[in-house]
């Protein structure tokens, strides 16, 4: 007996963030499969597909915000059912890489748990990994498997340029370690100058950093300031001040990923930034949402990746050979 099997993509959303999840599925032309998901009373979480899933090409979507260790034990309960299901291919999509800044140790016996949650993945029964703007772009080595690193660095700096590209801009690192990235958006910009902020993060207390020294030049000049995640935000919000205090016309924040956790929504909106861009790789409560607050989608890049990877194209020429 002899068939010609067809390739069956099918696109699963867990809780965390399903306003995603639906338009990546809408960009892709297809809808999300119908999932049952909660929890018993010892908040165990239970999930079970509503339609078949044998032999199909799974991508399973979920952000890992907060109450984070919530929906990562979702996700990987959803990877374990996809396997036991006979999926023949699932692809974790994981927008915002949860523990993705425990990359290394600062000190002895601390755990390097980005490597954890990877492995976990793998455990579970994921084949490949799917996630924008990695804290360090070394965790695509600790998944053993494919990992798609896809950068919102397109979306963010078009839209930069649309709007503030008759203005004399210059980029600035909030760190020396984001140059590489920096040196892309200079690029992308029309070859702007650049600056970093010199700072010293503390290891003993976590989300603090000490000092702040702007080294380029900035004067006069609007200062698109770039980072990958704004938490609390006092780091972003101190390279900011120290770039108007060194002359800067304005101060642009742009960033990937808003965690916006604790007095951060406070801080970004009293701070001296004229906007803060940010995409919806996380999901926004109305409470962290504010009139500097401009949130681009990011669906559209992660239903182009989708795409090339289940019709086995180039993720890589989706950023001009970068990513």
């Amino acid at each position: 007996m002899k068939r010609t099997t067809e390739k069956n993509l099918m696109v699963f959303s867990g809780r965390a963030h399903p306003e995603l999840a639906k338009e990546v599925a809408e960009n892709l032309g297809t809808g999300l499969v119908p999932t049952s998901a909660y929890e018993f009373a010892n908040s165990e979480i239970y999930v079970r597909y509503e339609e078949s899933v044998r032999g199909c090409d799974a991508f399973v979507i979920q952000s890992h915000t907060a109450p984070i260790n919530e929906w990562i034990m979702e996700h990987l309960i959803m990877v374990d059912a996809l396997k036991r299901a006979s999926a023949k291919r699932i692809t974790v999509v994981m927008p915002f890489y949860g523990y993705s800044r425990q990359d290394k140790k600062h000190r002895g016996r601390e755990p390097i748990s980005a490597r954890l949650i990877a492995d976990l993945f793998k455990t579970a029964g994921a084949d490949r990994l799917i996630t924008v703007d990695l804290h360090a772009d070394q965790l695509q080595g600790f998944f053993d498997g494919p990992v798609d690193h896809l950068m919102a660095l397109p979306i963010l700096a078009d839209y930069v340029k649309e709007k503030y590209g008759d203005q004399p801009l210059a980029v600035v690192s909030p760190d020396a370690g984001r140059i590489k990235v920096a040196e892309r958006w200079s690029a992308r910009l029309g070859g702007v100058p650049l600056a970093f902020i010199h700072k010293t993060r503390r290891t003993d207390r976590p989300n603090e950093t000490v000092a702040n020294r702007v080294i380029g030049e900035v004067k006069g000049r609007y200062c698109v300031l770039t980072d990958d995640i704004i938490d609390t935000g006092g780091t972003i919000v101190k390279a900011a001040e120290a770039l108007m205090e060194e002359g800067a016309a304005g101060v642009i924040i742009a960033a990937t990923h808003p965690i916006l956790s604790g007095p951060a929504v406070d801080r970004l909106k009293n701070s001296s930034a004229t906007e803060v861009i940010v995409t919806d790789t996380l999901p926004l409560t109305d409470e962290q949402k504010f009139d500097k607050l401009t949130v681009l989608s990011i669906a559209p890049l992660l239903g182009s990746a989708i795409r090339a990877v289940f019709e086995d194209g180039s993720v890589t020429s989706m950023f001009d050979g970068h990513a």
